[in-house]
């Protein structure tokens, strides 16, 4: 492309994008194999080629991880694939897992400038590019780690945030240790999101580069049960701990039928194929009821996993949701995968109880009809009901309405402070909780969220946790009274010197 006259933002803008290839819906639904097939590097470098170079690049503020979008995608347009892992790898240290799974629909993608009339840049596509080019190559990826501080940090929880926070804090020069309930690591990205969205050897290798950096991992270990945070501190030694746990309580709607057999929420139905292979019984000891007509109730990115699940294990499945379809807040690319692969849309459909037999297994779904309300105050539009319902047949139901705080760790510590919800309280700022020396950041604080974000607060609080190790500031915690209150703060003062 070097060869060719220079283009114009306007010939770059207009240039139609290059769409993601992929395997035919008919084929992707009879395995669990990778959807999308991957972008060559002729399509790469003619996608990247569709960035105008912004003056002011708005997609940089629109990345969690402040990743600098341009110039990979200058770098991508070029040929210098290389180059383009390297700026990257300088602010994302999961750079295969995010192109393939955050929403870039609603963040940089959102506030592209070539979207503002045209399609916007495929960056989401485009990073899955670079990330792949740089495993498939075994280019080198090793960071500069600084000389030991001396000190040590326990991470509980190996997700997301769990991992970002450990890669910050170890080539930093800290001595890291994450300690995980599970057999293995990679959090939710395992046990929450399938093998056709993330294939489990980008998690794998990933957290082989971390042991390889010197991170230590300690698995089947339940902080707040097996340890608590005082022991790790007190009597292991750590100097500062941070909470990457997420949110695993899973919410279900508290309507009649909940407890039948066959019901589940998404983070068992999920976990038990996942992680336990529930769906490779009985050469594993985990089964799984599957019926031949699940419903779903809700239509996030979870919903669409649960979904495109359980037509791959062979049910007819059927999606629930009091909304419309504008509403849905699944990113529109797992939307559209979802709709591809055959499953059926009741939209404005909201579940009054569930319907079962003698044997208290589910056999049947009463809905109510909803429509939208005028905006509200806010913009958005309420479901209300029509006053008319139907009843569906089905033998498999998964709730996927999102999940709260895993309550594990709070309530085996007492100065761990958490609102109404359950949610760890923590400072804005620094991701600092109420207990001196811990901080939290992820799902664990914010509820459900995305991968990305967790990735995000748990940078910065790596950045503060190296600050308050290092003594750089006099910390003053302020724990409002009032259970109520938004949250804690701490306030600073720098030390002299």
């Amino acid at each position: 492309m070097s060869d060719n006259k220079p283009l114009t933002a306007k010939e770059r803008m207009s240039k139609p994008r290059n769409e993601m290839p992929l395997f035919d819906a008919k084929e992707r639904i009879l395995n669990f194999n990778e959807v999308p097939v991957g972008f060559s590097m002729e399509q790469a470098q003619n996608e990247a080629s569709r960035c105008i170079q912004c003056k002011k690049p708005e997609c940089i503020q629109g990345c969690p991880v402040g990743i600098n979008i341009p110039a990979f995608l200058k770098l991508v347009e070029s040929g210098d694939v290389a180059g383009a892992a390297q700026k990257i790898r300088e602010t994302n240290f999961l750079p295969a897992a995010c192109g393939r799974v955050c929403p870039q629909d609603k963040q940089c993608e959102a506030v592209c400038i070539v979207g503002k009339k045209y399609d916007p840049v495929g960056i989401g596509n485009l990073e899955r590019f670079v990330a792949d080019y740089e495993r498939e190559h075994n280019l080198p990826r090793q960071p500069k780690i600084s000389p030991s501080t001396g000190k040590k940090v326990a991470i509980i929880g190996s997700g997301p945030a769990g991992l970002t926070c450990a890669y910050e804090l170890r080539i930093r020069g800290h001595d890291v240790t994450v300690f995980e309930a599970f057999h293995r690591g990679g959090g939710v990205m395992v046990y929450g999101i399938p093998r056709f969205r993330l294939p489990l050897q980008i998690i794998d290798e990933d957290l082989k580069f971390l042991e390889e950096m010197g991170v230590k991992f300690v698995y089947n270990m339940i902080i707040g049960n097996i340890l608590t945070l005082d022991e790790l501190m007190e009597d292991e030694g750590f100097d500062a701990v941070f909470i990457g746990t997420g949110a695993g309580l899973p919410k279900m709607l508290g309507i009649p039928g909940e407890n039948l057999n066959g019901v589940y929420s998404a983070n068992e139905y999920l976990t038990r194929i996942y992680l336990m292979h529930a769906n490779e019984f009985p050469d594993y000891t985990t089964p799984l009821f599957q019926g031949k007509k699940m419903g779903v109730i809700g239509a996030g990115n979870t919903a669409m996993d649960v979904m495109r699940t359980g037509i791959r294990l062979g049910a007819d499945v059927t999606c629930y949701y009091r909304r419309s379809r504008d509403e849905a807040p699944a990113r529109t690319e797992e939307l559209e995968h979802a709709e591809q692969e055959f499953i059926n849309f009741k939209w404005l459909s909201s579940p009054l109880e569930f319907i079962g037999n003698e044997n208290n297994f589910v056999t049947g779904i009463k809905c109510a009809v909803m429509e939208l309300s005028e905006p509200d105050d806010s913009g958005r539009r309420r479901p209300v009901p029509t006053g008319e319902e139907f009843i569906d047949e089905v033998d498999t139901v998964v709730f996927s309405l999102g999940c709260d705080v895993n309550p594990v760790i709070p309530n085996a510590t007492n100065d761990l402070r958490v609102n109404k919800w359950g949610v760890i309280m923590v400072d804005e700022t620094t991701c600092h909780t109420s207990k001196a020396g811990v901080f939290a950041g992820g799902d664990a604080v914010t509820g459900g969220s995305t991968v990305i974000l967790a990735m995000g607060q748990a940078k910065n609080a790596a950045k503060h946790i190296h600050e308050y190790l290092a003594g750089r500031f006099d910390y003053k915690l302020d724990v409002p009274t009032d259970p109520e209150a938004p949250g804690i703060q701490w306030s600073f003062a720098k030390r002299k010197g």
